[in-house]
């Protein structure tokens, strides 16, 4: 599950400057911009640091160790500052040219394991970015860690993004001489998980916090992943390219245009239902696999499985909710990359995602078979430790929002890796438990049509998160309807939605059969569904 690199969203590439970095502790005056943050003084406004001067600098018991990094196509110029904190977190702070007197925490992907590469975004503009590889080091698929380090399960469970911040301000105030103003957290899936554990486990940590596609819910959706795995290595049940193609066509014929549009989007899910999609047409006669044109039973039973809910039992009941049906199934980074693996099962992320979590979690035997294991919950207690560690669910995060925090939760409505339909319960308990009032004010969940797991897709999958949260963290500026675009490899808009606020979706208002219009966000509403 994705690194903050992968789902970063930026646009142009800056042309690089030559690093020029000040004294350590000293700030470099300079008149701030029209639009300043109010709360960022002048003087610390584009304050800069001597990054050599940081090189073998102690902070604590850890040495830091300083680089300059000269720009690299979109990645400006910026002082690499890399230390460990024992026995084994590696972590990374890059100062940007110019100082904004803000804090950018980036968070992990799958397993983590690794040192993400530069967002450039954030780097653009002025935040000091921190990154951590959470404790252990590998290839951020597997979970071997866990098997015999207990630090380390912990420390990627939870407690790796405290120990890195908490070492991370005391670096940012050797280097400029004042702490950061603000700090905030962005991750997508693996760092979705990150994000809301620290709302949830470690609410005055950060002022504002990013959640992408979050992956939460750690011991439901690996049991759900388990059991739609078992279901593709039933003989019969495999998906081929032709496969996916069917059923993703037989969706987009039943629900693209209800949204207004024919355009390879599925904007209004809601309208989407089991009986108009009727999957049972897909069916092949005789039930066995007879060619391209239909679905056998045992590849039905597969999506049947696939968009419907599952519970698990421990101390506590494992929910994980079925997917939409989107129509976007045939992507090349959809259906056949995280779910079937396109007839070779064990290549598909999510069986990846879930072998892992029976041999190193719960069978605690990285020789065992994960689809000879079952049921998930045969053993509640090792599910429930799983969970403890991992799990960001706790829908009450009023200490949070008491200490003046704000999150945006964002998700690709076309995700195939994390049922976007269990990070929309999670919102609804989190207004229950926090009231509508709360809520809203503090709170916003943006579902982008048409968009893959963090990023890609037929849908505008490019938004810029980190100011609007800025924005209304520095400015009261509440974030409303947000714009998403397509971007090709130049950074050109190849297309533009409106990002509505969830339940409302983007509904084509247009001219009918005008593709420079359907192209065009200003052809588009927000609409309940």
């Amino acid at each position: 599950m994705k690194s903050a690199e992968s789902t970063s969203t930026w646009g142009a590439t800056l042309a690089g400057a030559a690093l020029a970095f000040w004294l350590p502790g000293v700030l470099h005056a300079a008149q701030p911009p029209a639009d300043a943050d109010p709360g960022v003084t002048s003087q610390a406004t584009h304050a800069q640091a001597d990054c050599a001067a940081l090189s073998g600098q102690l902070v604590g018991n850890i040495v830091l160790s300083a680089t300059t990094m000269p720009a690299k196509s979109d990645i400006p110029a910026y002082c690499r500052i890399t230390g460990t904190i024992a026995p084994s977190l590696n972590f990374e702070i890059r100062f940007p040219e110019a100082w904004n007197r803000k804090l950018y925490y980036g968070g992990g992907g799958g397993y983590n394991g690794f040192i993400s590469p530069p967002v450039a975004a954030p780097l653009r503009q002025g935040y000091v970015e921190v990154v951590s590889d959470s404790g252990h080091q590998g290839d951020g698929m597997s979970a071997s860690f866990v098997l015999n380090d207990e630090l380390a399960a912990r420390l990627f469970g939870s407690e790796a993004i405290p120990e890195v911040m908490s070492i991370a301000l005391k670096v940012v105030a050797k280097a400029y001489g004042v702490p950061p103003v603000r700090s905030y957290f962005e991750g997508c899936s693996t760092g979705g998980r990150e994000a809301l554990m620290a709302v949830q486990r470690n609410p005055a940590l950060f002022d504002g916090v990013i959640a992408r596609a979050p992956a939460f819910n750690w011991a439901g959706f690996n049991g759900a992943f388990h059991r739609i795995a078992v279901a593709l290595s039933v003989p019969g049940a495999e998906f081929n390219a032709a496969k996916i193609a069917l059923l993703a066509r037989h969706v987009r014929q039943a629900c693209d245009h209800l949204d207004g549009v024919i355009d390879g989007i599925v904007a209004n899910p809601a309208a989407c239902t089991t009986r108009r999609v009727n999957l049972a047409a897909l069916r092949c006669s005789s039930g066995k696999d007879n060619g391209e044109h239909c679905l056998s039973d045992a590849q039905l039973a597969v999506v049947n499985q696939w968009i419907t809910d599952v519970k698990f039992q421990g101390s506590n009941t494992y929910v994980a909710k079925g997917y939409n049906l989107t129509g976007n199934e045939d992507d090349p980074m959809n259906f056949g990359v995280w779910v079937s693996g396109n007839g070779d099962l064990k290549a598909a992320g999510q069986y990846v995602m879930q072998d892992a979590a029976v041999k190193y979690y719960l069978a605690k035997d990285e020789s065992a078979d994960s689809l000879a294991y079952g049921p998930w919950d045969k053993n509640p207690a090792v599910l429930d430790a799983m969970a403890k560690l991992n799990d960001a669910t706790d829908p009450d995060i009023r200490s949070f929002i008491r200490h003046g925090g704000k999150l945006i939760v964002w998700q690709g409505g076309a995700d195939a890796a994390l049922s976007v339909n269990s990070t929309i319960e999670y919102v609804k308990q989190m207004r229950q438990a926090v009231g509508a009032k709360n809520a809203d004010q503090s709170t916003r969940l943006y579902i982008a049509p048409g968009v893959n797991h963090c990023e890609g897709g037929v849908g505008p999958d490019h938004v810029d998160l980190l100011s609007a949260l800025d924005h209304w963290i520095s400015r009261g500026a509440e974030p409303g309807t947000l714009m998403s675009q397509k971007l090709d490899e130049s950074g050109k808009v190849l297309r533009a939605l409106p990002l509505c606020r969830y339940p409302q979706y983007p509904r084509y208002t247009g001219p009918k059969h005008d593709a420079a219009a359907i192209n065009s966000s200003s052809n588009y509403v927000c609409a309940n569904p």
